[in-house]
């Protein structure tokens, strides 16, 4: 098995002022205003469903997660006009002072935000038409996690030298490539961007935010249950890729030769409270507001509970009335299943002064290298019956 570690720090951009990491989202607050409602028909773009991996492919089992689903190939979501919006969003000034986080696997993230600061993205994402796509490629039928899970911010930046010298070593590395046979890789610049991990959530939807046009890398690195490693290829701009994070080790791959990596990740959750929940906070805990990811976690682990009190309830009932036996297996098994239920809420609802704060655990298994001649994992068809 696998052991847990942390990854180093990021040093060279965790010093870097976040004001500084969006002067290219939009920098000047007049940016703001007159930003116009979400319109689905407008800024909505998806057309075609995309190719994807199920988890048969990846060598789980079937019933392990909540679909079939691994992860889409990139996918068309939103309209250049809507990321616009949504850039110049995460630039005001109280979303940078009052929700930004930084970790050890990532030095400038913006979390929390979305509700009271960023109504166009909140609206984006909440939107009935884009739960639908969402749902529909993840093959159940999900809604967000929760408010202070929307569009979560991963951020980089680099300066146009930092750019240049990664595009010169990616061209002479293939050349010697070429020439020599001799394999180049394994620098400090192909260092992934997020290491080996599982989410706290069953599904994420991953919008790039950035120009993609020079970028090598950026794929996503799943790990098979074999051990093997596919990759899936990274998203353009206003596109996405649905993954089953929660059941899937995976990695982020450090994209080169670009000079922003702008990402908006949104947690989704299932619909139905009848479907699992298996969600665990210990990836989110030391980069959050815990007051704000307390109070929405608690309250829908109480309305999962509320529900299926009330069906149990009513199905118990129906048989009292019906003349049947009391269901003494059937009623004990859904108390312990309850109980067990109830025990996860409580152990995930970890003390503030016991959350280290910034350290999120990784799972220690060698990075993946980018490789620019990587083939895309052949995928399958996703069908709607």
């Amino acid at each position: 098995m696998a052991t847990i570690a942390n990854q180093p720090n990021s040093a060279p951009l965790r010093q870097t002022p976040m004001s500084t990491l969006l002067d290219s989202a939009a920098t000047h607050e007049g940016r703001h205003a007159n930003i116009p409602a979400f319109d689905p028909e407008k800024h909505l773009t998806f057309n075609e469903a995309p190719e994807f991996l199920t988890m048969k492919d990846i060598g789980l089992a079937e019933d392990i997660g909540i679909s079939p689903v691994a992860v889409t190939q990139p996918f068309q979501l939103f309209s250049p006009e809507a990321i616009q919006i949504m850039r110049s969003e995460i630039s005001k000034s109280e979303v940078t002072k009052n929700h930004t986080f930084s970790s050890n696997i990532a030095a400038a993230q913006l979390r929390g935000y979305a509700r009271d600061h960023a109504p166009f993205t909140y609206a984006a994402w909440t939107h009935p038409k884009t739960c639908a796509i969402v749902s529909k490629l993840a093959g159940v039928d999900l809604i967000p996690w929760g408010n202070y899970e929307i569009a979560h911010i991963n951020l980089s930046l680099k300066s146009e030298e930092q750019v240049k010298a990664e595009l010169n070593a990616i061209q002479q590395r293939k050349r010697i490539h070429a020439d020599e046979g001799i394999d180049m890789g394994g620098s400090e610049n192909d260092k992934p961007i997020v290491g080996w991990h599982t989410d706290s959530y069953p599904f994420v939807c991953v919008l790039m935010m950035s120009d993609c046009t020079d970028m090598v890398g950026g794929e996503t690195a799943l790990r098979t249950a074999n051990g093997e490693v596919i990759r899936v290829r990274g998203p353009t701009e206003g596109c996405a890729v649905v993954l089953q994070g929660r059941y899937i080790t995976h990695q982020a791959l450090r994209a080169l030769g670009a000079k922003e990596r702008i990402t908006a990740v949104t947690s989704w959750r299932p619909r139905s409270p009848f479907v699992k929940d298996d969600t665990e906070l210990r990836t989110v805990r030391p980069v959050s507001d815990l007051n704000e990811l307390y109070y929405d976690f608690a309250d829908y682990r109480l309305e999962i509970m509320e529900q299926r009190c009330r069906r149990a309830r009513e199905m118990m009932r129906a048989r009292r009335q019906d003349g049947g036996k009391f269901d003494m297996t059937g009623h004990k098994f859904f108390l312990a299943e309850s109980s067990a239920f109830m025990q996860r809420t409580n152990h995930e609802l970890v003390e503030e002064e016991k959350v280290r704060k910034g350290s999120i655990e990784t799972v220690d298994i060698p990075d993946v290298v980018v490789d620019n001649g990587q083939a895309t994992p052949t995928a399958k068809r996703f069908r709607v019956d």
